[in-house]
């Protein structure tokens, strides 16, 4: 029986588990938006008559404004309100998923991809930021991050299946049609479950030159990173993209330093743990994410599948995850995080590993699927733990940084591993066609040698899990964060 000290758990009101349905529905839609496209690409390739090298612009435009913008959306709803940033982001992406839909033009439609992008960059942040000061109890707290990481999980996996089943149904156009109605379900739902919160006064101005440096640096880092594997690692190019990148952000950490109002205060990374999840969290990225890419690669060209077969090859995935992101919940209360980010990089790992035994005429039933589940197993669990030791302790003045550092971690670890990994594929394949192997066997080296790697990255996330707090579930411990002088870039 509760004590008159206690406070209400917030969870258990109809107006918390709603509030909690729409917070994970945001993220959903903006997960999800990195990989729905990728089933349909060869369908708008040829519908459009886009040269491979535009048609790339169609997932990296998302992914260049997506992560280069994710650490100004976060800061902005910490310094303006969250309602109204995610209210800001959730019409841009709700118009540019319209005109995007409707685009007969490359042009229009990597510019929706574009506005895509910045929406979601304001939106993410936003959302788990207003999730982490809402549900701020103990078992309230746990769950609702739980879910919020299963959710973003599922979404990896869901992106793939939903987009060859709107691909190969209503056509591909629908890929992007589907979030029209979805923003506009949660542009009704906000005003009666967010509350309003107040703006927070910018004090001596908003930090503009420091937002600059971030911006561009970690734009032309995604570039760079993107183009890489077109361009090759050793061309002039992306080494001077890479290198003025690197130089930006270096800039970006000394005015950080020097000013007084600085978008991202060094003082966060006083908080315990909170540098070590974020680096899991893109150590993570960087081994898992390039899976979808490769094995989607393979079933298409290896094996021969359709979009709707292909999509539909990753419905087991996203059931798994959505199941043990639910159990791990409970898990996390009796353990904490630590030891099940540990186990769930390594299972996670495992199954790369095991996917990267993939043969030239193998079966899903047997080569496929297995493997898959057991990634998919780990994926649940480590999505769900690290995201809650990622917004342990912090302060919720700054929830929405928080939240912009642990997304921004994911969006640069995916670029990373996805152009290192492609580019691991693409010479060991060129190496097999030299040595005479038929083409489709010297694809799927290519590939196996991808997935052998990224399980390697994804299991030496563990020991990077390893220095992640311990936490389960609290909410945050510090009344403010310490002076940025202390801390060491």
């Amino acid at each position: 029986m509760r004590t008159p000290t206690e406070t209400p758990s917030f969870l258990t009101t109809r107006r918390g588990k709603l509030t909690l349905a729409l917070l994970c529905l945001v993220a959903f839609l903006d997960f999800v938006d990195s990989s729905i496209v990728n089933v349909a690409l060869p369908t708008i390739q040829h519908e459009l008559g886009l040269s491979v090298s535009t048609l790339q612009w169609v997932t990296s435009g998302y992914l260049l404004t997506y992560g280069g913008l994710m650490l100004l959306g976060g800061r902005l709803a910490d310094l303006l309100g969250r309602r109204r940033v995610l209210i800001a982001g959730t019409i841009l992406v709700g118009t540019a998923s319209a005109i995007g839909g409707l685009a007969e033009t490359s042009g229009l439609l990597i510019g929706a991809r574009f506005a895509q992008g910045v929406g979601a960059a304001l939106m993410l942040p936003a959302a788990l930021s207003i999730l982490t000061t809402s549900f701020r109890e103990g078992s309230d707290r746990t769950t609702a991050l739980s879910v919020w990481g299963g959710t973003a999980g599922l979404a990896s996996a869901a992106g793939v299946f939903l987009g060859g089943v709107l691909t190969e149904g209503p056509g591909w156009r629908w890929v992007f049609y589907v979030n029209t109605p979805v923003s506009v379900l949660v542009l009704a739902a906000v005003p009666f479950l967010v509350p309003n919160d107040r703006r927070n006064e910018i004090r001596g101005g908003f930090d503009v030159f420091g937002t600059a440096l971030a911006t561009g640096g970690l734009m032309l880092l995604v570039y760079g990173l993107v183009k890489a594997p077109e361009q090759g690692w050793g061309d002039a190019r992306t080494i001077v993209q890479l290198g003025v990148a690197t130089a930006l952000l270096i800039g970006f950490l000394i005015n950080e330093r020097l000013t007084k109002d600085p978008l991202v205060p060094l003082s966060i990374f006083r908080i315990k743990g909170l540098a070590a999840a974020n680096l899991t969290h893109l150590t993570l990225a960087a081994g898992m994410l390039a899976m979808f890419f490769f094995v989607t690669l393979y079933m298409q060209e290896v094996l021969g599948y359709g979009e709707f077969q292909a999509g539909n090859a990753y419905l087991p995935v996203s059931l798994t995850i959505g199941a043990v992101a639910g159990v791990t919940a409970k898990f996390i209360a009796k353990t904490g995080t630590r030891p099940l980010i540990i186990a769930g990089s390594v299972i996670s790992g495992l199954g790369l590993i095991w996917l990267s035994r993939i043969p030239t005429d193998g079966s899903y039933l047997v080569d496929l699927l297995p493997a898959m589940v057991l990634m998919s197993i780990g994926l649940g669990v480590v999505f769900v733990a690290n995201t809650t030791a990622a917004n342990a302790g912090v302060p919720a003045e700054q929830a929405g940084l928080a939240a912009a550092l642990l997304n921004t971690g994911q969006q640069i670890g995916g670029a990373l591993g996805l152009a290192v990994l492609t580019a691991v594929a693409t010479s060991r394949t060129a190496e097999q066609l030299t040595a005479g192997h038929a083409p489709l066997e010297a694809m799927t080296s290519g590939f196996r040698l991808a997935l052998l790697i990224g399980g390697l990255i994804t299991i030496g996330a563990a020991f990077i899990g390893w220095r992640t707090v311990n936490s389960r579930g609290e909410g945050a411990s510090l009344p403010t964060a310490a002076p940025a002088e202390t801390v060491a870039a």
